[in-house]
């Protein structure tokens, strides 16, 4: 049986650049909400362009974690990974529970550990 996480075929090979758009995609996910109230503070004109809006914030969003932390998010390496995720779950104590972080960070950590050393 074929299991995803955030879009990644856990039963195909998975690469660090699929991890690192895993964890993109798993920030829109769990930033949905904080997101979606941006609408009442400006205008979109289309659906397309909000979504494209929430791509595009959550992805500075993690190259910025990328370049504090003096990592190449072109180019991540498992503990580059290990390093932003950790990072990354500190960012969201601001937002989220922390029953909400382990799951979502510990979903992460199945694709990080897939990952070949």
């Amino acid at each position: 049986m074929n299991k995803k996480i955030y879009c990644v075929d856990t039963s195909k090979e998975v690469t660090p650049i699929m991890v690192r758009d895993a964890i993109i995609e798993c920030f829109i996910m769990a930033h949905a909400e904080i997101l979606e109230m941006m609408k009442e503070f400006q205008e979109f004109k289309t659906k397309k362009e909000f979504e494209d809006m929430k791509q595009l914030d959550i992805r500075l969003l993690v190259e910025k974690q990328f370049q504090e932390l003096d990592l190449d998010f072109s180019n991540p390496t498992k503990q580059d990974l290990i390093d932003v995720v950790a990072k990354l779950s500190e960012y969201a104590t601001n937002f989220r529970k922390p029953d909400v972080i382990k799951k979502h960070y510990n979903e992460i950590m199945v694709l990080i550990n897939i990952l070949k050393d």
